[in-house]
């Protein structure tokens, strides 16, 4: 890509610094492209290319999470009724991704959409009487939606079989068995994405620089925000004055801003989860599986577990990833420090930590039966999924580290593990950063929205008229409206060529 991998200026005074090159800093400059075009914008990314760490297609299932199969967005009370708030609200941020998209589609900014997105069905898929009776429960709650026209249930094993061939292949014929699949799923490459994205970025002047890390956010007298980056070949350091920072940085988010110092960033600690995958690149088996499949948890387990069989198409091959096996690793980052997690435990967010600690003793039990578990036990996780699976058509890989948030509930005082994002302002408005994962980078135009919102509130009447030119809902529920609803959807079907 073109970007500036020279040294930084000392005598640099961008307007906008953006801490690290994965997608949810592409999607900001994009934004701050479309709305204030002629402020001077900075990249800082640490490692030598962008999209490296989570934004990296092999460091996430790329779903495009749409709550269309994933069952944890979808909670059944006791009395059996299925909750779609949660899931109408992650399916509503995702078309808001779209529209961005299609916009850009639509200018030219990232050529062919096929070069990052493309339609692959989303599948929910559960066993059991029980399974059965919530996936009823889920599919009528969902099947009122709008946003969720479309969505198919059977519990049919013939049918089944021309839904999810290679699931269905050897599976015991007395099992009992329901889905529901949506032909409006996509598989989104969010590497390529970040990488066109910041292309274009870079061709409209902005500086992205690789190989810089950046150490320390000290706010000054003026109210600017030095930034001080050390060079990951040489050592050398150099500082630049900005008016606004973003730390998009992935796990790297939250000791930055602790060492910014804001008070905002109080109470929060993280807790990083390691994920690896086994992927197969066996043509016979990948076109048996077109198609991305989430069961449910174990009983117990937390929702980071959910197991999916995934059909991948990265740099034009087909694959399939199931997973995820969780591990452990104190780094904040894939190419982080041992020390990340002991280095991010403060006197202010100590208590919650250790608060998390006591009441997720479930969750350390799943984390420690999963670090012992035998690969032939990964090959039977894998066979209740695919009942003919053979250990030698997959391999193991690492994907990216994931950050859990934990914060002090201001109810309770104690520390809560939250499974999501957190965007976090302070600064008066001249600081933020992303914190979480999971549905992270398909809701990115949603949450950089909410920071331009938080950060720029006096500016936002001026970009509002460029915001809805770029994403007709913009400030608009289509979940409530069910002819926008429709016809956003035939727009960004067409522009992304999901059609086919």
């Amino acid at each position: 890509m073109s970007s500036q991998r020279g040294p930084v200026p000392d005598s640099a005074n961008p307007d906008v610094v953006l801490v690290g090159g994965g997608i949810m800093s592409a999607t900001l400059a994009a934004l701050i492209g479309t709305v204030a075009p002629q402020w001077d914008v900075t990249v800082f990314e640490s490692a030598a290319d962008i999209a490296g760490e989570s934004s990296g297609p092999w460091n996430n299932a790329g779903t495009g999470h749409a709550a269309l199969c994933e069952l944890n967005y979808t909670p059944a009370g006791s009395d059996g009724r299925v909750d779609p708030a949660k899931a109408v609200r992650i399916n509503e941020q995702f078309q808001v991704s779209r529209q961005f998209w299609a916009h850009l589609v639509r200018d030219g900014v990232t050529g062919s959409p096929k070069d990052f997105i493309t339609p692959v069905p989303h599948v929910s898929f559960v066993t059991g009487e029980d399974g059965r009776r919530y996936m009823r429960a889920r599919h009528e709650a969902l099947a009122a939606q709008p946003l969720f026209d479309g969505l198919e249930y059977t519990d049919d094993a013939a049918r089944l079989e021309g839904w999810i061939p290679l699931m269905m292949a050897g599976r015991d014929r007395g099992q009992v068995v329901a889905a529901t699949r949506s032909a409006a799923g996509t598989d989104v490459n969010f590497g390529a994405l970040t990488r066109l994205l910041l292309d274009d970025a870079a061709e409209r002047g902005v500086a992205v620089h690789c190989n810089q890390r950046v150490q320390d956010l000290e706010r000054e007298t003026d109210g600017r925000w030095r930034v001080t980056v050390q060079d990951t070949r040489t050592g050398e350091r150099r500082s630049v004055r900005a008016r606004f920072v973003f730390v998009g940085a992935g796990g790297g988010a939250l000791p930055l801003l602790q060492r910014a110092g804001i008070p905002e960033i109080s109470g929060f600690g993280g807790f990083p989860v390691s994920g690896k995958f086994l992927r197969t690149r066996s043509p016979e088996l990948v076109s048996a599986h077109q198609a991305k499949v989430y069961g449910q948890a174990a009983v117990g387990a937390p929702p980071m577990s959910v197991p999916h069989l995934d059909l991948r198409l990265v740099d034009g091959d087909h694959s399939l990833m199931f997973g995820p096996y969780a591990g452990f690793s104190p780094k904040f980052l894939k190419a982080g420090s041992v020390w990340d997690l002991p280095g991010s435990v403060r006197p202010d967010n100590l208590g919650s930590m250790l608060g998390v600690a006591r009441t997720n003793v479930p969750l350390t039990a799943y984390l420690v039966r999963e670090l012992l578990q035998s690969p032939s036990a990964r090959l039977g996780t894998l066979a209740s999924f695919v009942p003919t699976a053979e250990e030698h058509d997959w391999e193991m890989v690492t994907a990216g580290q994931r950050v859990q948030v934990i914060k002090r509930d201001p109810a309770t005082g104690r520390g809560v593990l939250q499974f999501g994002t957190e965007l976090v302002v302070g600064g008066n408005g001249t600081v933020a950063g992303l914190l979480g994962a999971s549905p992270g980078a398909s809701t990115a135009v949603s949450a950089m929205l909410d920071l331009l919102e938080r950060c720029f509130p006096d500016r936002m009447p001026a970009w509002r008229p460029a915001l809805r030119e770029a994403i007709p809902s913009y400030g608009r529920s289509l979940s409530a409206d069910p002819a926008l609803c429709a016809q956003v959807r035939e727009d960004t079907m067409q522009l992304l060529e999901l059609n086919g």
